[in-house]
């Protein structure tokens, strides 16, 4: 567990990440970060959208049922 702090930054409040957790995270400064509620309760700050993988099924679904429409858009 990591214990950060909240602090002010002009009118918003943020918390400055460790380097061990921005290496971690595998992030740069100005990269998204998302932040997710937990079945538990609590939050999930992960570097990618978790739902991005719901949308890219519903993606391939519109693919394989219409790929001719999809073709000829495409030119």
């Amino acid at each position: 567990m990591v214990e950060l702090k909240v602090r002010k930054f002009g009118n918003s409040l943020g918390v400055v990440l460790p380097k061990e957790v921005i290496a971690r995270l595998n992030t740069r400064d100005g990269a998204p970060l998302y932040l997710s509620e937990a079945p538990d309760g609590g939050y999930r700050l992960v570097p990618y959208d978790p739902t991005f993988e719901t949308k890219m099924t519903a993606a391939e679904s519109i693919i394989s049922r219409y790929p001719n429409t999809l073709h000829i858009l495409a030119k």
